[in-house]
């Protein structure tokens, strides 16, 4: 495989540049893991499992929501259920903020990473082993908050195993998003295998155990990163942890006042977490275009990321839909027979992370072959939104037909479009966040790229709601047809957006 330094499905921004310091960790003789530092095997270990953990829950999950209790499933309606993992799937990337400040502010990036798979262990446990609605509502929440700090601090962790100008560094990444997708491509795989043989708990059960391998090697091969890997950034000040604390508190009251007196609820779960995902993209996008830190050059470049913020926000509502409406689909439509035997449906969920570690490899050879004369990125964009689009058409033939209607390859070709797409939209999105972000905003420009994930995370969930009462053909081509509308009006625009980029391209 060739030179990848892109991330799996929208997970993790670019390699950041190692903290002021690293370079005090000299790790230039230590070539103990496939000629990179030995550290870096606990860091691939721990995303792997837990990768494998995510990946590997959220394949059965939707299932286990609406399959019957006599299936072992809680018998949710269809669209009440997507909506729950829409509202999950958004949780996870808004808490990548809270990781993020927790790194910068309290605890530093390696002590957030340990915690926050402590959670996500405790919280596939919690699925494996509470019943019904009660482990899933603890286990997706631990899940989700563990999920996101990981997210916000894994990459940064593996940044300070090298100075700035290690030549390393780039093949270092490429094994760290190996394990990536590794555990993506393993996780429904095992997990659901385990599922269809012995039920939904002891799917559960795998991915805890896969979280508690990643977890245990890491807690054994964390003493060997380096000290900088700990050191908090930006630390509180004491006299404001109090605030911080009182505030802590009274958003959790808050959040539990909501739910028992019934105002949040699964039905309208997804809304509320649609509501706070717009709140906070607005609030950071208000905040730093009025900061008078800014110059007018920076300024422009914000207001430059809102067209290519509003395409992502149409990419990943589509896109995300994976683990809502194409897990409906492959239970009920898919024709998942081979040679006689019936594959199960969660198996659906790993032809994406092959197709990226194929293609992905593809794609940074062909930028770095076209160099200056490769696409911008708002036509990266466009194409990327619009490929999203073809790829719902692309379920027109078979849309409304009964079980077993739609051929195997026909849907291996549907997720191959989607890779294609993601791997125009999504590494260059949070490569250009980084580009257009102010110098005193470089971080929360990534979180607002991290809130158009959460933002089309949440909306999927929404939009297959309408997929169990509207007519299929329908859906997908109303859906394709707006993709390929906005893709198309960001390539018409492609010019503005670039004069107000500003030298960016």
């Amino acid at each position: 495989m060739g030179k990848v330094t892109e991330p799996a499905p929208g997970e993790y921004g670019p390699p950041e540049p190692a903290s002021e310091g690293a370079s005090e960790h000299d790790t230039r003789g230590d070539h103990g893991f496939f000629g990179q530092p030995r550290p870096l095997v606990h860091i691939f270990g721990v995303e792997m499992w837990e990768r494998f953990s995510f990946y590997g829950m959220q394949g059965i999950l939707l299932l286990y929501l609406y399959y019957s209790v006599a299936d072992g499933g809680l018998g949710m309606d269809q669209a009440a259920a997507a909506g729950i993992v829409g509202a999950y799937g958004g949780a996870v990337y808004l808490s990548t903020i809270l990781g993020a400040w927790l790194a910068d502010r309290l605890l530093g990036s390696e002590r957030v990473l340990f915690y926050s798979a402590i959670v996500i262990m405790g919280g596939h446990i919690a699925l494996a082993a509470l019943p019904g609605f009660l482990g899933v509502g603890v286990g997706l929440v631990l899940v989700a908050f563990g999920s996101g700090g990981l997210k916000a601090n894994a990459t940064s962790v593996v940044g300070t195993l090298y100075s700035e100008h290690d030549p390393r560094r780039d093949a270092g990444f490429s094994l760290f998003y190996l394990g990536i997708n590794l555990g993506a491509f393993l996780g429904p795989l095992i997990t659901g295998l385990v599922q269809d043989t012995w039920g939904f708990h002891w799917g559960f059960a795998v991915a805890a155990v896969g979280m508690a391998l990643g977890l245990t090697q890491y807690a054994f091969g964390r003493k060997g990163l380096p000290a900088v890997a700990s050191v908090v950034p930006n630390p509180l000040p004491r006299s404001r942890r109090g605030l911080v604390i009182g505030v802590a508190i009274a958003a959790v009251l808050l959040i539990a006042v909501l739910v028992l007196t019934g105002l949040v609820n699964a039905g309208n779960l997804v809304s509320w977490v649609i509501g706070a995902t717009i709140v906070a993209a607005v609030s950071y996008f208000v905040v730093i275009l009025r900061s008078q830190r800014i110059t007018s050059t920076e300024r422009s470049r914000v207001y430059a990321f809102i067209p290519l913020f509003i395409a992502s926000v149409a990419f990943w509502s589509l896109y995300q839909q994976q683990f809502t409406v194409l897990t409906i689909y492959a239970d009920e439509q898919l024709n998942r027979s081979i040679f006689g035997w019936e594959m199960p449906v969660p198996w659906v969920q790993s032809i994406n992370p092959v197709f990226i570690i194929v293609l992905s490899g593809v794609f940074a050879a062909i930028w770095t072959k076209l160099g200056d004369r490769q696409p911008s990125t708002p036509i990266k964009f466009a194409v990327g939104t619009a490929l999203m689009g073809v790829a719902f058409l692309l379920f027109l033939p078979f849309a409304g037909g009964g079980a077993n209607s739609t051929p195997l390859l026909w849907m291996v070709l549907i997720l191959l479009v989607f890779t294609v797409a993601e791997l125009l939209l999504s590494p260059v999105g949070l490569s250009v966040a980084t580009k257009l972000a102010p110098g005193v905003f470089h971080t929360q420009m990534v979180a607002l790229f991290f809130l158009s994930v959460a933002l089309g995370s949440s909306i999927a969930g929404l939009l297959a709601g309408f997929y169990t009462v509207v007519n299929e053909a329908t859906y997908f081509g109303v859906l394709g047809a707006i993709a390929i509308v906005l893709g198309a009006a960001l390539w018409l625009g492609r010019k503005p957006v670039l004069r107000l980029m500003a030298g960016v391209s």
